[in-house]
């Protein structure tokens, strides 16, 4: 061992040795080169094919700029399918950059490391070392210039539709839509360029398809539609029943609506006649369908009810449900369709008893009569045609009435006429003049039937006829009047009894009055009242004579009537089982009215004139 170890260190020496005077040598070549092309670029080195070996970077960049043509000469070539379009690097937004790429060139064999540098030097002396050029690539212009081609590329999604004119009926077929993906063109734009070469690009087009392609089927519901009217109709209509309502062609043409309706990754069009269009039709038509459930009427005779009307069934137009029913029936291919409506029975119908209704008898004090002589011809026949509307009404028990909802309307279309009224603080002639007879005479039979007053409306002054009595004028009935000018005043009343009170009403003209009954079964009250009288009088005011240029040399009439005002307040108990049932009041004021006399012209003392005639006109009051 001691023999050999001087042999192993004598080797490892010389090893050593070998390893030096290697790297020395590597040291001197690349020292060497750098000094011998200090500022040049190393042989073998080109850019794009273009030799700039020994060249400064300065003039290897002038060499390449003056060489490299392709930004402006290069071609690209875009392609969709059979069409092509050419463009220049330099419009696709690429820049050359010579200085760059030399300075890229004279970096070859000077980075690295010692042995980096070495590779790099022997490769290019040896092989050659192509340089990649540097470029600079504006995305916005290519951006720009792909926008351009887009233009000629897009194509729009048209979807199938329906075209109506008149009763002709087109069809338009579904279109597929495509368009240029930009985004993703300019990647292969961006690659292609970086080759520095021609070349040809796919462009990358998307396309898309419509949801719906074919609408012929919808075309024939259309042309099913308008081959005939509409016609709406009430269902199971009767002989005096509205409609049938017939919406023509040219209607149903502007009806006729297209709705596009996704159902999961499919769509449909839908095709219908329009809702909103529809509601305003069926809301004009409600006036005409909808109406309140009547009970019959009757007259109790011997105990028994006799019919004197049959009930009426209510009905509401239901709007909604009849819209979804009308496209139903006219997408099936029907032309006649019954509206839908909800129907409500009436409580009574003319096949009640008495005894279902538990009516047995005429009300104790159930019966009331008051008078009008003096009356005109017109308020006689108001007081005739408003007291038929409650001959033979029932009220349920637990009801409350009300007059005004019952009268209805108080129009010259439903058999009124004018007559005097109290309007405004004054009195004139206005339609319904002699109602508040009515409405008078049916207070005064709630009030001693004992029935709970609801609301009750005095007059504003005192009225003769509302007094009068079969022998004359009874100043204790003040205070006893109820006026009804619907819906601002009314009279109302609650049935609290636990039978229906069948109401009947007649007019005797002979003697100028008005009765009203209460037919139901008697529960033993009974009524206790007193009224004050007259309290704090009040004189009329001096009658008002004044002139009216329409009156015809001589006349003077008459047109408002003296009345003295007072305080009156009724008091009633009303009476049950010996026991208080309830207790009530009604207070009334009454104005001191003005009489008012008009004249014609010409007339010296209209005053004298009015006393002198038979009756004299514009007296104090004289009840």
């Amino acid at each position: 061992m001691r023999k050999r170890t001087p042999v192993l260190a004598q080797l490892a020496a010389a090893a050593a040795a070998g390893v030096m005077l290697y790297l020395g040598a590597v040291l001197t070549w690349v020292v060497g080169y750098q000094l011998l092309y200090a500022g040049r670029i190393f042989p073998g080195v080109s850019v794009a094919g273009v030799e700039v070996s020994g060249l400064m970077p300065d003039a290897a960049a002038l060499k390449l700029s003056q060489t490299l043509s392709y930004p402006i000469s290069g071609k690209v070539v875009l392609r969709d399918g059979d069409n092509t379009w050419t463009a220049s690097p330099a419009q696709l937004g690429m820049v050359f950059d010579a200085s760059s790429s030399a300075q890229a060139a004279y970096r070859i064999g000077r980075g690295g490391g010692l042995f980096g540098a070495l590779g790099a030097q022997l490769r290019g002396r040896g092989f050659g070392y192509d340089v990649a050029p540097v470029i600079i690539f504006d995305q916005r212009v290519a951006y720009q210039f792909l926008q351009g081609l887009a233009g000629q590329i897009n194509k729009p999604v048209i979807e199938a539709g329906l075209q109506i004119d008149g009763t002709n009926v087109s069809t338009r077929p579904g279109q597929a839509g495509r368009a240029l993906n930009i985004d993703a063109t300019l990647i292969y734009v961006s690659a292609q360029l970086q080759s520095f070469r021609d070349g040809e690009i796919p462009m990358i087009v998307n396309g898309f398809e419509p949801k719906i392609m074919d609408v012929s089927a919808q075309a024939e519901t259309a042309r099913t539609i308008l081959s005939q009217p509409l016609v709406l109709q009430l269902p199971n209509a009767e002989k005096d029943d509205p409609g049938p309502w017939v919406y023509d062609i040219p209607v149903l043409t502007k009806l006729i609506s297209m709705q596009q309706v996704q159902s999961g990754e499919t769509a449909e069009l839908r095709l219908m006649l329009n809702p909103d269009e529809l509601r305003k039709m069926l809301k004009a038509l409600e006036s005409q369908i909808d109406r309140l459930p009547a009970n019959s009427r009757f007259h109790f005779l011997n105990g028994e009810l006799i019919p004197l009307t049959l009930s009426v069934t209510g009905r509401q137009l239901d709007v909604e449900a009849s819209i979804r029913s009308i496209n139903d029936a006219v997408l099936g291919g029907q032309h006649t369709v019954a509206l839908v409506v909800e129907e409500t029975q009436p409580a009574v119908p003319q096949t009640a008893t008495a005894e279902d209704l538990g009516i047995t008898e005429l009300l104790p004090q159930g019966v009331q009569t008051s008078y009008f002589r003096g009356s005109s011809a017109e308020r006689i026949q108001n007081i005739k045609t408003a007291s038929a509307q409650f001959d033979g009404v029932l009220v349920a028990p637990g009801e409350t009435f009300s007059m005004g909802e019952a009268l209805g309307d108080v129009s010259l279309d439903n058999g009124f006429t004018e007559a005097l009224i109290i309007y405004g603080g004054r009195t004139i002639k206005g339609v319904g003049g002699g109602v508040c007879q009515v409405s008078t005479t049916l207070f005064r039979t709630v009030f001693f039937a004992g029935f709970p007053v609801v609301e009750r409306v005095p007059h504003a002054y005192r009225v003769s006829y509302y007094e009068q009595t079969s022998g004359g004028i009874d100043p204790t009935l003040a205070g006893m009047d109820a006026t009804v000018y619907f819906p601002l005043v009314d009279f109302k009343f609650t049935n609290d009894s636990a039978n229906w009170i069948l109401m009947e009403t007649s007019v005797d003209e002979s003697s100028r009055s008005l009765t009203w009954r209460f037919y139901s079964t008697y529960d033993g009250r009974t009524v206790q009242w007193e009224s004050s009288g007259l309290q704090n009088v009040i004189p009329a005011p001096k009658p008002l004579f004044r002139l009216n240029a329409d009156l015809k040399p001589g006349q003077i009439t008459q047109v408002d009537y003296a009345a003295n005002g007072a305080d009156v307040n009724v008091q009633r108990t009303v009476m049950r089982d010996g026991a208080i049932h309830f207790q009530d009041s009604f207070q009334t004021r009454y104005e001191a009215w003005q009489a008012v006399c008009e004249y014609a012209r010409g007339m010296s003392d209209p005053e004298k004139t009015a006393g002198r005639k038979q009756p004299p006109l514009c007296q104090p009051p004289s009840f």
